[in-house]
């Protein structure tokens, strides 16, 4: 009886072991893949609904702190989106006070690029009170050795902020460019 020899064997198991992965593909997608072009045109047509930016409104503001609208802080491998929802109580009484504070409308929603239009998308109109315009900041403390991943994730997002029909306001050391 003829035995196969162990390198035989090895190449056998080790091609066995492999050719699932490889037909398979990678299954998790990149951070920084661009967004599909159909998710763009549904997301488009829910932001369409919200009114052009009032240049005068969001030209006035000076600080990513007092930014109303929705805003990203971009890293190497995701971005962050931050919203103010509109205060629900239209009294002027007690506005941003301990009844009624502005940290309790804020949510800060991880995502990834490639889910950014759908992430706008869902973002309600009246969280929008300067018009289509999105504030967007690279990380603080970004690793040097990180700065070109997030430089190409400022990169693709103005590209799908400008696909998306958004204006883009770019913070930076908290001073727009």
């Amino acid at each position: 009886m003829h035995r196969p020899s162990t390198t035989f064997l090895a190449l056998a198991a080790s091609t066995a072991l492999a050719l699932p992965a490889l037909l398979s593909g990678c299954s998790r997608a990149s951070a920084t893949a661009l967004p599909s072009s159909q998710d763009v045109a549904t997301a488009r047509q829910q932001i369409d609904l919200i009114p052009p930016p009032s240049k005068s409104r969001y030209m006035a503001v000076h600080s990513i702190s007092e930014w109303d609208n929705p805003y990203l802080t971009l890293q190497a491998n995701m971005a962050t989106l931050h919203i103010t929802l509109a205060d629900a109580n239209p009294s002027q009484i007690g506005v941003g006070g301990m009844l009624r504070p502005v940290s309790a409308r804020q949510q800060n929603v991880t995502i990834r690029l490639a889910d950014l239009p759908e992430a706008l998308g869902a973002v309600p109109e009246n969280a929008w009170p300067y018009g289509r315009v999105v504030a967007i900041e690279e990380a603080h403390g970004t690793p040097s050795s990180d700065e070109p991943a997030v430089r190409r994730n400022v990169e693709n997002t103005i590209k799908t902020l400008n696909d998306l029909g958004v204006v883009v306001y770019d913070w930076t050391e908290s001073t727009p460019r």
